[in-house]
């Protein structure tokens, strides 16, 4: 095998791990997990793994969303907790955003 033939089939590999390792809910290039945790859209930055736990349901309307070390989101009822600090109350199907750490609610990104 060539040399070229080489790169390009290393290219080919390389092109098809990257993006098997992106999708909706995961996105490692970008540092990006997204995923519906209750009835809220989450997503969390700066979050670089090629695969994420799925939200969990810890009891009735209770549930928690831990895809880094670093971000641990628990919607308890109506309120948000996001590394152990509470962040209020919370309405029904509100997006949450945790951008390297910094909380935001049903604001763009």
């Amino acid at each position: 095998m060539t040399c070229t033939l080489r790169s390009l089939a290393f290219g080919c590999v390389a092109a098809g791990l990257l993006f098997s390792a992106c999708s909706r809910s995961n996105n490692l290039v970008l540092g990006r997990v997204e995923a519906q945790v209750g009835s809220h859209q989450v997503v969390v930055t700066d979050c670089y793994r090629t695969s994420v736990p799925p939200p969990e349901k810890v009891e009735d309307a209770v549930y928690r969303f831990t895809p880094c070390r670093d971000a641990d989101v628990l919607i308890r009822r109506d309120e948000l907790v996001v590394n152990g600090q509470s962040y209020g109350r919370i309405q029904p199907s509100d997006r949450i955003l945790v951008d390297h750490s910094v909380v935001k609610i049903n604001q763009a990104e």
